[in-house]
């Protein structure tokens, strides 16, 4: 008798393990008593209104916070069960888990150093080495072909949805683990906007994203989790599909629906 086959899919590892995370800047918590893991090479998306904590804790997650005055930060953040508030060192951390901000950031310098300036801090000065990097991110960023014969330009004279692709490839250059996306399209037309969706679905067979945004449709979209905020809380995190079709709490229907915020 022939054995059946089940095609059951490989259950993901967790890349971040996030346990009653509380955050205070002086007297205002801006955070309460977050739990969530994150699993790998997913898109996890963070929705909300403005002002509920989202981006609070995206930058919890490659302690961006340290550089705010008065910030307390207590329970566990655990990257590969490594506990990253524990004797980690923050530079090696930020290689790890990269950042895209919402408004574009290229430095004031050519495209070709942009991208190779990770790598330059890590030591790497070897010229082909370094052409190598540089022209590999870019294709990951799906901008070399655009770019290809300007490197030695600067990087400021390109398009706004442009420089944000040079900026997530200048990420991709010191090869984290972990890409994070603080609205990383609001600042840009719509054509760049799905350049930018159609790049971070493609980049999550490599990599783990976790994306803020205030665009539902692109949640909806691009990620495979959602984690609804409000007032500092997590109201709802499941699968994007559930978060949509079917709501479990009251709270996330109203504001998926239009009804608040």
């Amino acid at each position: 008798m022939k054995k059946m086959v089940i095609n059951k899919e490989k259950e993901k590892n967790t890349k971040f393990d996030v346990q009653n995370l509380d955050l205070h800047y002086g007297e205002f918590q801006a955070l309460k008593n977050i739990n969530m893991e994150i699993k790998e090479n997913e898109i996890t998306a963070f929705i909300g209104p403005s002002g509920c904590g989202k981006s609070t804790f995206l930058k919890t997650m490659n302690r961006m916070n340290d550089l705010v005055k008065n910030v307390k930060i207590d329970g566990k953040i655990y990257l590969d069960k490594e506990d990253i508030y524990d004797n980690i060192d923050v530079t090696k951390l930020r290689s790890r888990v990269g950042m895209v901000f919402q408004q574009p950031n290229p430095f004031p310098m050519s495209i070709y150093d942009n991208v190779a300036y990770g790598p330059r801090i890590h030591g790497i000065r070897k010229k082909s080495q370094l052409d190598e990097i540089v022209e590999k991110s870019l294709r990951q960023a799906a901008i070399w072909d655009e770019v290809k014969d300007r490197l030695k330009k600067s990087a400021l004279g390109v398009s706004g949805g442009q420089q944000q692709r040079i900026c997530i490839a200048r990420t991709l250059a010191v090869e984290p683990e972990v890409i994070l996306m603080d609205e990383p399209t609001s600042a840009l037309d719509p054509i760049s906007t799905l350049k930018i969706e159609d790049l971070a679905v493609e980049l999550k067979k490599d990599y783990t994203i976790i994306i803020v945004t205030h665009n539902m449709q692109q949640a909806s979209r691009i990620s495979d989790k959602t984690a609804f905020f409000l007032n500092g809380e997590v109201i709802e995190y499941n699968t994007t599909e559930k978060i949509f079709e079917n709501p479990q709490e009251k709270k996330t229907e109203e504001y998926i629906t239009g009804r608040f915020g």
